[in-house]
């Protein structure tokens, strides 16, 4: 699931990279800005952030990927993020993350988002 996001994410389609995210105004996203409700919002960051040129400038890496089980349709995943500049391949921003993720009809879907 997270390496088909970053492979979205570095296509540049933003809507692939979110369909990892539950549509409902109960999905958050807490972020050092704050936290966001809701797909919409969460879509909203991006498109003013990373996305803001059309395409974001970094490609996107996951590493040190755990998942944890919690109950038969709920699961935890840690790991790191990592930013790489698509002009020099130099590694930019990277951080920690923890996804609470949930077992839907669609498949695993990103119920809260932690990034820091």
């Amino acid at each position: 699931m997270l390496q088909s996001s970053a492979e979205s994410w570095n296509r540049g389609d933003l809507d692939g990279f979110l369909d990892d995210y539950l549509d409902s105004p109960e999905t958050t996203f807490v972020t050092g800005s704050g936290l966001i409700h809701g797909l919409a919002q969460i879509r909203e960051r991006y498109l003013k952030s990373y996305w803001k040129s059309g395409r974001p400038a970094q490609l996107l890496r996951f590493e040190q990927l755990t998942v944890r089980p919690l109950g038969a349709d709920y699961a935890l995943a840690n790991g790191r993020y990592v930013l790489i500049d698509r002009a020099t391949g130099a590694a930019g921003p990277s951080g920690n993350f923890s996804l609470v993720l949930r077992r839907t009809p669609a498949g695993w879907k990103i119920i809260h988002d932690h990034s820091s």
